[in-house]
C-alpha cells in the first residue's frame, strides 16, 4: 500500500486524540493484517472513495483504552461499552476520517466520505471497502493498545 494513505490517517489519529482526549499515544510498527478478526471490542469504520480508488478506514479500541477515551471526553465514568461509547466511537471515527481527508485534499487527493459504521463486540469482524492489503497501525496509550486499520484498492 502507497505511503500517502497511511500518514494522513496516523496524523489525524493523534491529532483527534490529543485535541479531544487530551492523550499522546504512541504509534507502534505497521504490518500486514490476514484476517478479518477486530482486535477490539468496539470499532469504528467509514469508507472513502474517489473515482478510482476505494478504501476504508476503520479503528479498533480494546474496552480499557475505549473507556479511557470517553471518561476523558465525556468527563464521566464508564465501566461497559454501552450506547453512549459505541456513538463516540463512531464520532471519534468520523473526526479522524474527517481529518484525513483534509490532508488528502490538500494533496489533491478528493475522498468522498460514507457515514460511520460501528461495530460491538467480542471477536467481530471488520469487512474493509477496498481490495488492497490491509495495514494495521497498533497505538499504545496508558491503558493498552488500539489499532487503525487502512484499506485502499492497489
Amino acid at each position: 500500500m502507497n505511503v500517502q494513505y497511511i500518514n494522513p490517517v496516523l496524523i489525524s489519529m493523534l491529532n483527534v486524540l490529543k485535541t479531544m482526549a487530551q492523550m499522546d499515544p504512541k504509534p507502534g510498527k505497521p504490518s500486514i493484517k490476514n484476517d478479518n478478526a477486530s482486535p477490539g471490542v468496539v470499532t469504528g469504520m467509514m469508507d472513502m472513495n474517489t473515482d478510482s480508488v476505494k478504501g476504508s478506514i476503520a479503528i479498533s479500541f480494546t474496552g480499557p483504552v475505549i473507556l479511557d477515551v470517553a471518561q476523558r471526553m465525556m468527563h464521566e465514568e464508564f465501566t461497559e461499552v454501552n450506547e453512549i461509547v459505541a456513538d463516540l466511537t463512531g464520532e471519534i471515527t468520523n473526526m479522524v476520517t474527517g481529518g484525513a481527508k483534509a490532508i488528502f485534499q490538500e494533496k489533491g487527493i478528493n475522498f468522498a466520505m460514507s457515514l460511520p459504521k460501528v461495530l460491538t463486540g467480542e471477536n467481530h469482524l471488520i469487512q474493509h471497502a477496498g481490495n488492497g492489503p490491509t495495514v494495521s497501525l497498533p497505538f499504545n496509550s496508558d491503558k493498552g493498545i488500539f489499532y487503525v486499520e487502512i484499506c485502499f484498492d492497489e
